[in-house]
C-alpha cells in the first residue's frame, strides 16, 4: 500500500519497456517476421541501455 506512490527508477522503467517490446516481438513473430526482427532489435537496444545504467 505504501509503495503506491513510489517512483520507478530509470532501470525499472527500461525493464518494463524491454518486457513489453519482447512480448510484442514474440506476438509479431507469428504474423510478420520482418516487423518481429525490428522489434527484437529495438529490445536489444533497450538492453544495452540497461547495461549502461547497471
Amino acid at each position: 500500500m505504501f509503495g503506491l506512490f513510489k517512483k520507478k527508477s530509470p532501470l525499472e522503467k527500461l525493464q518494463e519497456r524491454y518486457e513489453k517490446t519482447t512480448a510484442e516481438a514474440y506476438r509479431l513473430s507469428k504474423i510478420d517476421r520482418k516487423a518481429s526482427d525490428s522489434k527484437q532489435a529495438e529490445a536489444e537496444e533497450i538492453l544495452k541501455e540497461m547495461d549502461k545504467l547497471s
